[in-house]
């Protein structure tokens, strides 16, 4: 719970990052207003790359297992069918 916990705040800030960087764009009036949009983008990029980075650690540590549809998919076996010769 704590993970998904991590995740949802995550995507939280990446989405604030993103709005902040959109309404810093929008008025751009000075030079300030540009760095300051190039500061939430870069925030949201390095955000987003760490994010990635801790989802593929914890499924490859087994900390978090993945548990939707493609799982069920992929732990199907596949159907016989008789082969003619």
């Amino acid at each position: 719970m704590i993970i998904k916990s991590l995740v949802i705040i995550a995507f939280i800030l990446i989405i604030i990052s993103l709005g902040s960087a959109l309404f810093h764009l929008v008025n751009r009036n000075t030079e300030e207003q540009s760095e300051k949009t190039v500061k939430a983008l870069t925030f949201r990029i390095t955000l987003s790359i760490l994010l990635f980075i801790f989802i593929f650690i914890a499924v490859a540590t087994g900390i978090y297992t993945p548990h939707g549809l493609g799982v069920k998919m992929h732990m199907q076996k596949p159907a016989q069918t008789d082969l003619v010769k």
